[in-house]
């Protein structure tokens, strides 16, 4: 096994905070959590009220995925590119409902300049990281 870059570790947390903000925005939603909800906009409530069960899974597959590839990134397992993978594909089926079927893109559009920005770094990020996860594995250093 190749040894360990600095790198990894400092991806791999980086990885798992930056998803576990995505965990928590799930379990907040989900829970309908008071606080939480009241401060969503009346764009984004409705869109999730009226949303089918199929969206309810791809958001959870691209979600939790997404946790568990940084995850097995830190644990140096070769299956963080293929969970990053899974997530990418829930994110892209969570985000056809969203942006197109819903028409999101007014709710983005509505919440300002930072909802922009998070719905383009989402995806990014994820790309990136499915990348970095393969990449790793082809040098050896994920097993």
């Amino acid at each position: 096994m190749a040894r360990t870059p600095i790198h990894l570790w400092i991806v791999g947390i980086l990885a798992l905070f930056w998803n576990a903000g995505g965990a928590m925005d799930y379990v907040m939603t989900r829970f309908d959590a008071g606080g939480y909800m009241a401060a969503q906009p009346p764009e984004r409530l409705a869109m999730l009220n009226d949303a089918p069960t199929w969206f309810g899974v791809t958001w959870a597959v691209g979600v939790w995925f997404s946790v568990i590839g940084s995850l097995l990134l830190l644990l140096r397992s070769r299956f963080a590119g293929p969970a990053f993978a899974l997530s990418l594909v829930g994110l892209v089926g969570s985000s056809i409902y969203t942006y197109v079927i819903a028409e999101g893109g007014r709710m983005v559009a509505a919440a300002g300049a930072g909802a922009i920005a998070f719905t383009i770094a989402i995806p990014v990020i994820l790309v990136l990281l499915w990348v970095y996860a393969r990449a790793m594995t082809r040098r050896g250093v994920l097993r």
